[in-house]
């Protein structure tokens, strides 16, 4: 349907009425995550699992998003439109989201868990033999470790590290001096665990915890013997966290950065948490001492870290409460690990994690590290872990004298301890270590291999959506494609030099690269099928990422939108586009998936005349990304493998009717629900099913039959679109109709939060 074309779009500041907020699109995200915790069929111990990745990602929300506003509201800073406003709609929404998580936590979780035989007690909870043990427990465990600090002039207000587990107590009577000092301020050390098994003798037919909070709770009065103890409470409080480091004055990037670190845990208080029952004027000590209004205040029913829950997965072994065990397969090509060079010098390599193994990647830079033939390994690392076989391979390979050149980007967020300690190790193995580029951060996920074949060199090199990381890669979707392609190898080698060298990039055909090329070839693709689509032919566009929040990228979709082209997109979290608004964006549709995976690849498709444009990248759509980081896309030009990725990462998501929702003009999502007859499908659950190593099978067969259409009733706008969807799935000249070919073996599963959390949770 083509409609007449909205003018005089804004180019200013991000309009309300053309686009969705970006916090607010966040705290959606989290609700959506939340939601998991609601779904009876999951596995308990996943549910609560859901429900400490929506406290984490909130955490976050606060380190980052809320302290941002916060700090544009100081004087010495320029003041953010309608921030207060904003800051208001925050505070209502998240306290609204926290009351219903710990609602969830305590009418639905627990309660569960219980009668499964997993039993949380409080104090009152627990029998006489069980309080025995929880006071002798406290008073050998606990106690020694812990400082009471009574407040007066001499004993000031201590200093409260972020998100760490704090009491503060009302006392009467006076101290040893005769003074009636009557706040305390206790401090629980993180070396404490905050779950606390009981002995199995101890629990009746099942697994028994206590919290640390609740044995502090029971015993806090022996902290303080002759004086009376008239009310208390565990507090919490959130810091800002964004480090910030003056890069036009600082001479070593990473020792500026190991010194913010240091400050990290101290930042500007943005939250602060208390138990429901803390006394008013508790509360409002704890405000005035953190410098806080009420809107900033937190009553949980429950504990102020519920994030520490989790650490009861820790115990519990029974595979009933958990996602069924999944083992990832290998790439039919990477079998032979040993020969993976000989293979690559035949066909590219198409790996899709968590569903196919990231051993292969390892096996990459591993045979590198052992190969006499090879000279040279580059590789760029954003988030690489604590533990790495591929980081000790890179540093293998320095060892025996190769050239290894690596980025490693300090400025990972909450990463960059583990980023500054492999630079490192790195750097006395002899590696030659770089931070990437003053001013920006390099998100690019590649590594080079340089090989000395018959006189000649030879490339071989890795690019992927995802990090270097090897719990991550286990966790969250990813495409990555090992190539020696004459053109794409040469071209990757020019961005490792542009890294090092400083200088400007050689003009690439085939890589779009940020912030130089990248956001330029994008608006261009888009335009391109605005210009088909006005011309009478089909136009398409369908794309998968993160986030979508850049007003230039979101300018250029409306005005395609209103041109005729039909647009889906796959954004797992926050959105600014507001779809389906007549004249503006009617043809467009905005689905996030959520479920046992964290989504995290991103995937750009142009139909352009059926030559079925697809890259792969690290970028999501967002100005960071298209300007301020260094950031790589890259095609996929084996027809084989460009089915793969419009099948396995994006056409089986368009159909996902199990863990879809669908974002409504207003900003909020409807989570996408089974019509009569119409058969379940889950994308995660389905590439699961085909990758599993357990179950995999040399030939997967012919594609599942198609699901009809989904309609929405009410809209023939939208109803038209959704007829339309199957142009990059069901036309006859379309590749998505060709039977899978062989390699196209793949698995599932569904959630994580984080990352990028941290970019992205881990959410």
């Amino acid at each position: 349907m083509v409609t007449k074309p909205v003018q005089n779009l804004p180019t200013g500041s991000l309009e309300p009425n053309l686009y969705l907020n970006r916090e607010l699109s966040l705290l959606e995200f989290n609700r959506r995550v939340i939601a998991q915790a609601e779904d009876e069929s999951l596995p308990l111990l996943e549910r609560l699992r859901y429900l400490c990745i929506g406290s984490s990602n909130l955490d976050e929300f606060f380190e980052i998003r809320v302290s941002s506003l916060h700090a544009r509201q100081s004087p010495d800073k320029t003041p953010v439109a309608n921030a207060n406003s904003l800051l208001h709609q925050i505070s209502v929404r998240c306290h609204t989201l926290v009351e219903h998580q710990y609602s969830l936590l305590n009418r639905k979780i627990l309660p569960q868990l219980a009668k499964n035989g997993i039993r949380l007690l409080s104090h009152n909870d627990r029998n006489e033999a069980q309080r025995a043990w929880v006071k002798s427990y406290f008073e050998n465990q606990i106690r020694p470790l812990l400082t009471p600090i009574v407040l007066d002039p001499a004993h000031p207000f201590p200093q409260v590290a972020n998100k760490s587990l704090n009491f503060i107590i009302s006392l009467a009577g006076k101290d040893a001096f005769g003074r009636g000092s009557a706040i305390a301020i206790v401090k629980a050390p993180r070396i404490l665990p905050r779950v606390i098994k009981l002995p199995d003798e101890l629990s009746e037919d099942g697994i028994t915890f206590c919290l640390l909070s609740s044995v502090i709770h029971a015993h806090i009065s022996d902290l303080f013997p002759e004086r009376e103890v008239i009310a208390y409470s565990q507090f919490r409080v959130t810091r800002d966290s964004d480090l910030w480091v003056d890069e036009e004055e600082v001479k070593n990037l990473r020792q500026a950065l190991k010194i913010s670190l240091q400050n990290r845990h101290f930042g500007v208080a943005v939250r602060l948490e208390v138990a429901k029952n803390c006394p008013e004027d508790l509360a409002r000590f704890l405000l005035n001492e953190f410098n806080l209004d009420e809107d900033y205040l937190y009553r949980v029913n429950g504990p102020v870290n519920m994030v520490r829950l989790a650490e009861i997965c820790n115990f519990v072994k029974s595979p009933s409460f958990y996602f069924p065990p999944y083992q990832a397969s290998i790439n039919p090509d990477a079998e032979n690990d040993s020969d993976l060079f000989g293979t690559l010098k035949k066909r590219d390599i198409l790996l899709h994690h968590p569903f196919q193994t990231f051993k292969t990647v390892i096996d990459f830079i591993r045979n590198a590290a052992e190969d006499p033939d090879v000279v040279v390994i580059k590789q760029t690392i954003y988030r690489a872990g604590m533990t790495s076989e591929l980081m000790e391979a890179l540093i293998s390979a320095a060892n025996k004298g190769k050239e290894v050149i690596v980025i490693v980007e300090l400025k990972a967020r909450f990463d960059e301890e583990q980023n500054i300690d492999w630079a490192q190790q790195l750097e006395q193995a002899g590696a030659q270590v770089v931070y990437g580029v003053m001013g920006l951060k390099t998100h690019a996920k590649l590594a080079l291999v340089i090989r000395r074949e018959n006189g000649v060199f030879r490339y071989y090199c890795h690019l992927g959506t995802g990090n270097y990381h090897p719990t991550t890669t286990k966790f969250y979707t990813d495409f990555g494609l090992l190539t020696a392609h004459p053109q794409i190898t040469s071209e990757v080698n020019e961005v490792f030099l542009h890294l090092t060298s400083l200088t400007k990039p050689k003009k690439l055909d085939h890589l779009w690269l940020a912030p130089f090329t990248l956001h330029r070839h994008l608006i261009r693709a888009i335009l391109n099928e605005i210009r088909i689509a006005r011309q009478g032919r089909p136009a398409r566009i369908v794309a998968k990422m993160n986030s979508l929040i850049d007003e230039s990228v979101i300018r250029a979709l409306y005005l395609a939108s209103s041109s005729g082209v039909k647009i889906d997109l796959i954004v797992r979290g926050a959105c600014a586009l507001r779809p389906g608004v007549p004249g503006l964006s009617e043809n467009i549709r905005v689905r996030s998936i959520i479920g046992r995976f964290l989504e995290h690849e991103r995937i750009y498709y142009f139909r352009n005349d059926l030559k079925h444009d697809l890259y792969l990248s690290s970028a999501d759509w967002m100005a960071r990304n298209l300007f301020r980081r260094i950031e790589v896309a890259y095609p996929v030009l084996d027809p084989a493998l460009k089915k793969r990725v419009i099948a396995e990462g994006l056409k089986y998501y368009l159909r996902d009717n199990t863990n879809s929702w669908e974002l409504q003009s207003n900003g909020t999502y409807r989570r996408r629900k089974l019509r009569k007859k119409q058969v379940p499908f889950g994308a995660q659950q389905h590439l699961a099913e085909i990758y599993d190593a357990n179950v995999q099978k040399e030939l997967v067969g012919p594609e599942p039959p198609m699901l009809e259409a989904e309609q929405l009733p009410g809209n023939p706008a939208e109803v038209a679109h959704n007829d339309e969807t199957t142009d990059i799935i069901a036309t006859e000249d379309s590749p998505l109709t060709e039977t899978m070919p062989d390699t196209s073996v793949s698995a599932d599963k569904t959630l994580d939060t984080a990352d990028d959390s941290r970019e992205e949770v881990p959410a």
